[in-house]
């Protein structure tokens, strides 16, 4: 991400907002409803180009990184510190929003009368996919293409696993198909930068969609609730780039400044981990992570370290037990935590994957679903933080990883 695209990502940024803005006070609201309608088209054909990139990147640079491995060794004993970071970040980030959400209590004072189950509250989300047979028979793909089409990540990431361990088994390491998987990697790499060169569209229509049908009004209605969230995230930020520091040195500033903004604003504009994927695992290239190591773990990370996804899970139920006065103890609470450590892995391409995650805790614990519709008002600007969120945890993961492993290379002239 050069300097002149990060720019251009700001300026698309507040020139939706003003837009979006304008829009709302100045047209009536059919109108307004017609502009969003049809900006959406824009955000919605960069999302898909997007998506069209994911499968075939992710197989590609993961079997690529998986087959450079000296050995089944070297595999396993990167999945294992992988998997062991991922599982510290996770509990880091449910007891950072367990203790601030009880600190801040931005849904006490509401005194909403708790309401029968509502058919609207039910409508929003489908429970129904989150049990524990569905949820571990999912991980392992029926079918690769099958996989690929409906873009689920975390079968993608399985059955690369077993494919690039085949590859790095085989004496002479499948040469021929080994360099083919490396060609589609590079391939999609550049279709990935003739993509991007249209995203400061797509965030400006995105931004300008939502000001325009929501207003900005919506931010002074849930100030309380979006404020104390977003300053939980920026205290996570803190801790993730201060443990970052600590394992590999100042030089982390840099990444966490100079490279990572870029897919971290994009990933805040666009509401969307995925949009920043193929830009983080070009940044952390550029920063000194080891191709083979960013091709391993990044892709890991979208499935199993959704650090913002995961905060805002026990954000959003412990505000919804507030607004409606319902009290739930330490062991509850706890339990509550461990119970989000399983569901939210896994939730990566999930449409509205942590409402989805907040509705199954809220029925777990008999929590009153028609909540879910005071999130779902701010829901698309809460999405914005936790989506970077996520880029920054998984890009601190690799980088830790790659310190680990050694794997760290000087940086690369980036402007």
């Amino acid at each position: 991400m050069n300097r002149l695209f990060n720019y251009l990502i700001v300026a698309a940024m507040v020139l939706g907002v003003a837009t979006g803005w304008a829009v709302h006070e100045y047209a009536a609201p059919a109108t307004a409803k017609a502009v969003a309608e049809n900006l959406s088209i824009i955000t919605d054909v960069f999302l898909r180009l997007i998506r069209m990139i994911i499968a075939p990147l992710v197989f590609a640079t993961l079997v690529s990184g998986i087959a450079h491995m000296e050995d089944s060794a070297s595999v396993g004993r990167v999945g294992i510190k992988t998997l062991g970071w991922f599982i510290t970040a996770s509990l880091v980030s449910l007891t950072i929003g367990l203790v601030m959400v009880n600190i801040l209590q931005p849904g006490a004072g509401m005194h909403l009368a708790v309401p029968e189950t509502g058919a609207a509250a039910k409508a929003a989300v489908d429970t129904a996919k989150f049990n524990i047979k569905d949820f571990v028979t999912h991980i392992f793909p029926r079918s690769i293409v099958e996989a690929m089409a409906n873009n689920e990540i975390l079968q993608i990431v399985v059955f690369s696993i077993f494919f690039g361990t085949a590859i790095s088994a085989i004496e002479d390491r499948a040469p021929i198909v080994l360099q083919a998987i490396e060609q589609v990697a590079n391939i999609m790499l550049k279709v990935t930068g003739y993509v991007m060169r249209t995203a400061p569209l797509a965030i400006f229509a995105a931004l300008a969609a939502t000001i325009a049908t929501q207003g900005i009004g919506v931010l002074v209605t849930y100030a309380k609730f979006v404020g104390g969230f977003y300053g939980s995230l920026v205290l996570l930020w803190a801790l993730l780039i201060g443990v970052m520091v600590l394992f590999v040195g100042r030089r982390a500033l840099a990444l966490m400044g100079a490279i990572i903004r870029g897919p971290a604003l994009l990933a805040f504009s666009t509401a969307s981990s995925e949009a920043a994927y193929p830009g983080t695992l070009q940044a952390l290239e550029e920063w000194g992570v080891a191709k083979r190591i960013a091709s391993f773990v990044l892709p890991l990370g979208y499935s199993f370290n959704l650090t913002g996804t995961m905060m805002y899970c026990t954000f959003a139920t412990l505000f919804v037990a507030q607004a409606y006065d319902i009290h739930m103890s330490p062991a509850q609470q706890v339990t509550m935590l461990l119970l989000l450590m399983v569901t939210s892995k896994g939730v990566a391409g999930v449409p509205r994957a942590a409402i989805v995650v907040i509705a199954a805790t809220l029925t777990f614990f008999h929590l009153p679903e028609a909540g879910l519709l005071l999130i779902l008002a701010v829901d698309n600007l809460l999405d914005m933080g936790r989506s970077a969120t996520n880029v920054v945890g998984n890009s601190v993961a690799a980088a830790v990883v790659a310190k680990w492993e050694k794997r760290i290379g000087p940086p690369q002239d980036v402007i």
